[in-house]
């Protein structure tokens, strides 16, 4: 940030002595340090990207989230590498009211309805019953009915997914869930098993996740730490695509081997954790 920009926001942080201690907690802002968000920060649908700027892995205001930022960002939170977290940026960017004509979003027009955000959330309401992008804690219980060990499957996922779907349709008489929707939807659940879990196994830590949808917070103090090996898009594909075998409701779908399941995809995948 240029000098005389930084002289002008500490000017007006004088203005009173909330400001001064916002300015205060910026200028001494530790990266990875968990800080509930205030009244005028900018929040959206997604907890994982709730989560990076409550760490200051993002901007914690929410706002100005360029390619450089989001890259960042997901390299120093998840351990993304920098091309899938470009690719995230690209899959986002077009949110912003200004799209094409913008270099950022911020996490408030993730929250446009229909864009990337979508009715059946697993943890929010849907935009005709009201808020849709905080938190409900009373949606999330009856997702996590279909959770029933400490070991996350891929199935119990797709079950709460698909639970969340059938609910929405039938309640919402503005439902709408299209195939676009459904490869973002994808993206979305595999975010618990990139984060908190094993992507081979394409399985997750329950309790890690629970924690994270219900804090917007890393729960390194349950024992998480980021991914030692870089996550790339391969593994993205491959989480997404088992997860999409299991949607269907026969009983003989198909789980394609890790090596048959990647590289076509692609510009399918979503836009990985926007509107758990």
């Amino acid at each position: 940030m240029k000098l005389n920009v930084l002289s002008t926001t500490l000017v007006f942080g004088l203005v009173s002595a909330r400001a001064h201690y916002q300015q205060y907690i910026i200028a001494n802002d530790t990266e990875g340090e968990w800080i509930a968000p205030t009244a005028t920060d900018f929040r959206g649908p997604c907890p994982m990207m709730n989560t990076l700027a409550n760490h200051g892995f993002l901007p914690r205001d929410g706002r100005n989230l360029t390619e450089h930022n989001v890259v960042k960002g997901l390299n120093h939170g998840l351990n993304f590498n920098k091309s899938l977290a470009s690719i995230m940026f690209q899959q986002a960017v077009p949110a912003s009211p200004a799209y094409p004509n913008t270099t950022f979003f911020t996490l408030d027009d993730l929250n446009r309805h229909n864009v990337l955000e979508h009715d059946a959330s697993i943890s929010r309401s849907d935009a005709y019953f009201g808020n849709n992008h905080i938190f409900n804690q009373t949606i999330f219980d009856t997702t996590k009915i279909y959770w029933p060990s400490e070991t996350l499957t891929a199935q119990h996922l797709i079950d709460s997914k698909l639970f969340r779907q059938i609910v929405s349709r039938s309640t919402n008489p503005n439902y709408t869930f299209t195939s676009t929707t459904q490869a973002f939807s994808l993206g979305e659940m595999a975010a618990p098993i990139i984060a908190f879990g094993d992507k081979n196994a394409v399985t997750a830590n329950r309790t890690l996740v629970e924690s994270w949808i219900e804090n917007e917070r890393l729960p390194t103090e349950l024992g998480w730490r980021k991914p030692k090996q870089e996550v790339s898009l391969s593994d993205i594909l491959y989480v997404t695509q088992v997860l999409a075998n299991l949607t269907s409701v026969l009983s003989d779908a198909v789980i394609m081997p890790r090596n048959e399941s990647t590289g076509a995809h692609a510009k399918r995948m979503g836009h990985w954790g926007v509107s758990m």
